[in-house]
């Protein structure tokens, strides 16, 4: 399993993970699930994900503060996105910290307050060295995520599975939302089910 590092480079300054990543919509669920089972690829995690998204200040739409758990773990990240029709067009910088209501918290003494909250539900499947997701997410259908460490292993995870290259995007949660459906997440103060 893929996880993020902190690296240093020889100046002291630190660098991002690079995530490689892509999203399918728009596919048959059960169907994809039958796929993974005659395949043998099993369910390795489900999780039922609570974040709040924080904004910088200034607002950039490219670059967010995320604080997440799934009740085991939480992190807390700055995501960035450099290309949004890359695969490896978004970086992150993340940490787990030890309490989602605490860090929230801080942050907020800080002068970050969340622009909303937002639940999800994950589930995780191991393929080599690559992370098969399928997200669900309130008022959207749920959809694929293959996550990898190269672009090279998420386009042959997503060719291996017969999966339609016609389907992939690398579009952000957000933008799922408000360019494929209509529906602003900026509007939505809470998204639960």
């Amino acid at each position: 399993m893929q996880k993020s590092y902190i690296i240093c480079n020889q100046r002291g300054g630190i660098m991002t993970n690079t995530e490689f990543e892509c999203s399918i919509l728009d596919y048959d669920i059960v169907k994809f699930k039958e796929k993974l089972k005659s395949l043998n690829i099993v369910l390795s995690r489900e999780d039922h994900q609570k974040r709040y998204v924080y904004d910088f200040n200034p607002v950039n739409p490219n670059s967010w503060i995320r604080l997440r758990t799934n009740g085991k773990k939480t992190t807390l990240a700055i995501k960035d996105i450099k290309d949004k029709k890359a695969i490896g067009g978004t970086a992150k910088l993340e940490i787990e910290v030890e309490s989602f209501i605490v860090t929230n918290e801080i942050l907020s003494r800080m002068g970050y307050h969340p622009r909303n909250y937002q639940e999800n539900k994950r589930e995780e499947y191991i393929y080599k060295d690559v992370i098969i997701k399928i997200d669900y997410w309130p008022q959207i259908p749920p959809y694929i995520k293959i996550e990898g460490k190269s672009e090279h292993d998420v386009i042959n995870t997503v060719e291996e599975l017969g999966l339609s290259e016609e389907k992939i995007t690398t579009l952000d949660v957000e933008s799922i939302y408000k360019q494929v459906y209509g529906i602003d997440l900026l509007n939505i103060r809470e998204l639960r089910f």
